[in-house]
C-alpha cells in the first residue's frame, strides 16, 4: 500500500509538470488516470468483500500498473522527456508489477485456481 501510494504522488507531480512546462495535457491525463489506480485500486483489496474480489482488485492494479508502464516508456521515448525522473518512475512501476504479479500469484495459489 504505501509503494503504490508513494507512487501515486509521484504521478502526480510528473503530471503536473508535464501540463504545466511542456503543455501536455493526453499522455499527462492517461499517465494520471493510471498511476493514480495502481494505489486506490489496492486500497480497496485491504477491505474486498470475498478471496475472489481480493484477487479481482489485485489484478485490476497490476493491469492499471502494466498500461502505466506504457505510458512512461512512451514518455521516455519522446520529447517530453524528463529522463532520470521518468526512468525513476519506470523503475518503481516496474517494482510494483513484480509485486502484485507476487501477491496475484500467491493468493491464487493460497486460495485455489478457481480465483
Amino acid at each position: 500500500m504505501e509503494k503504490s501510494f508513494r507512487f501515486a504522488l509521484s504521478i502526480i507531480k510528473i503530471s503536473n509538470w508535464l501540463i504545466g512546462e511542456k503543455h501536455e495535457f493526453i499522455l499527462s491525463k492517461q499517465l494520471l488516470k493510471s498511476g493514480t489506480a495502481i494505489g486506490a485500486l489496492v486500497k480497496e483489496a485491504e477491505h474486498s468483500q470475498s478471496k475472489a474480489d481480493f484477487i479481482n482488485k489485485m489484478n485490476i492494479a497490476l493491469k492499471e500498473a502494466n498500461e502505466t508502464e506504457y505510458w512512461l516508456m512512451l514518455l521516455i521515448e519522446s520529447e517530453y522527456n524528463a529522463e532520470s525522473t521518468i526512468l525513476s518512475l519506470l523503475e518503481d512501476c516496474k517494482e510494483l508489477i513484480r509485486l502484485l504479479v507476487s501477491i496475484v500469484k500467491t493468493s491464487k495459489e493460497h486460495y485455489g485456481s478457481k480465483y
